[in-house]
């Protein structure tokens, strides 16, 4: 079960793109995820238009430590469906989510330094999957959370717009 709930629901952050030269708004929240023995917090922004998703981290320099993007979907995204880092300046993990609140899967991505688009590496799936959340590298490992771990997000109006399963 993917549980919603918005903290400041109100509240955006506008985030710039240099090659775009737009400034787009995002909501924030914050997620929980339970794993094994703790429930961990992350402050995201929410990444629900193609705009926003297309855009999502690109050319940020820094992420705060307990920080991210959750990219949220109206339907279940295919297993072949993939992420790139073109021109995103910080490593990340992604953690596939798919409509209960599960964790399907979780990779690893680096930075990608070519200017050309092609030249990135993608990262699949593996799973079907009605969310995506990104992180600074390392941050699943270091709390020990992983795949069949859930993620509760509280009060988003992706729950009341039923996006997500309930």
């Amino acid at each position: 079960m993917l549980a919603a709930a918005c903290q400041g629901r109100g509240e955006s952050r506008a985030s710039t793109s240099e090659e775009y030269g737009t400034v787009l708004p995002f909501d924030t929240a914050t997620v929980r995820i339970a794993a094994a023995a703790d429930t961990h917090r992350v402050t995201v922004e929410l990444a629900e238009t193609p705009e926003q998703q297309a855009l999502g981290l690109m050319e940020r320099r820094s992420l705060a430590p307990d920080a991210g993007m959750l990219f949220l979907y109206a339907t279940a995204q295919p297993e072949s469906s993939a992420f790139w880092m073109f021109r995103t300046r910080i490593p990340l993990d992604i953690a596939f989510v798919d409509s209960a609140g599960v964790i399907r899967t979780i990779r690893t991505m680096e930075p990608c330094t070519s200017e050309l688009a092609q030249s990135c590496p993608s990262y699949a799936a593996g799973a079907p999957y009605r969310a995506a959340l990104e992180v600074n590298g390392g941050w699943f490992a270091a709390r020990r959370i992983a795949v069949g771990h859930r993620l509760l997000l509280e009060d988003t109006s992706a729950r009341r717009r039923g996006r997500l399963a309930r």
